[in-house]
């Protein structure tokens, strides 16, 4: 199948499906939850692998372990009104077990400092950083707020592919990362994400969002598009790091979890930052 018609199906079929599993509010977006847990596996499981090319690493169901079992708690944190506090010290707890399961646990130690910063590595963006899109689920506006933030990533990725696509041709080669990117797909991207503000301002949502000011959107679009733009570039930096092309083979026309996340987990916590901290 061409990889244009697969980007299509992604993006008409795949992400209002995505769109509509997660709006569902009860018990605290369990489906939400569900969700993240799913892709926090997979996303572990994806990145040990490729770690595991090139470099010592634990155990891999310790590491897929230790990186689901932080959605999990931030879930329990937002079902039972529990401060999120708890999610970051079961970070420090985590990262602490690893340090000890090391120490105790080891018996050649010419390749620990490998294997405790790949652990620490995998568990911080396949377990961490979900977490901060687990915490938009107890914000007034839950629904929309998720929404609004896969909203942002998926349009500013598209709207990316597409610019680049039509009109990125003589442009490429700009990041040494990720060489196919151009400088007309980041402009899309912007241009995306500056178009769902207006939506949202003036059509969609008013009552909600018309009511934040449009700078505001405005400049929450830009920080999150910038983070997510960062999240896949990184990403391409741990593939060819590790020699790979593409993360896995699961997901139609983007290749692993790990390829269809990055931007998400990457602009996650910025998101959660602004919306709860700066714009309150």
């Amino acid at each position: 199948m061409p990889k244009l018609v697969q980007r299509l199906i992604i993006f008409f079929i795949g992400m209002p499906l995505v769109l509509a599993f997660v709006i569902p509010p009860f018990f605290n977006h369990l489906t939400l939850h569900l969700l993240l847990l799913v892709f926090s596996f997979l996303a572990a499981a994806e990145l040990s692998e490729m770690l595991s090319k090139k470099s010592a690493i634990m155990p891999k169901a310790f590491l897929i372990s230790m990186s689901v079992i932080l959605p999990v708690i931030s879930y329990l944190c937002g079902f039972f009104n529990f401060d999120f506090i708890f999610v970051d010290i079961a970070f420090a707890c985590t990262i602490l077990f690893i340090f000890a399961v090391e120490a105790l646990f080891a018996r050649d130690f010419e390749v620990s400092n490998q294997k405790i910063s790949n652990a620490i590595f995998c568990v911080s963006y396949a377990g961490f950083l979900p977490t901060f899109i687990s915490r938009l689920s107890v914000l007034n506006h839950s629904s929309e707020l998720i929404v609004l933030f896969l909203l942002f990533v998926f349009i500013s990725d598209s709207a990316a592919w597409l610019f680049g696509m039509t009109l990125g041709k003589n442009n490429r080669g700009l990041i040494a990362a990720s060489p196919n990117k151009s400088i007309a797909g980041f402009i899309g991207a912007y241009l995306g994400t500056g178009l769902i503000c207006v939506l949202l301002k003036f059509v969609f949502w008013k009552e909600i969002f018309g009511s934040a000011g449009f700078i505001k959107l405005l400049i929450l679009a830009v920080c999150v598009t910038t983070a997510s733009i960062i999240g896949d570039l990184a990403e391409s930096v741990f593939k060819r790091s590790s020699g790979c092309k593409d993360s896995g083979n699961i997901i139609l026309g983007r290749g692993g979890a790990l390829d269809s996340i990055d931007s998400i987990f990457g602009a996650a916590p910025v998101f959660y930052i602004i919306v709860r901290y700066i714009f309150n």
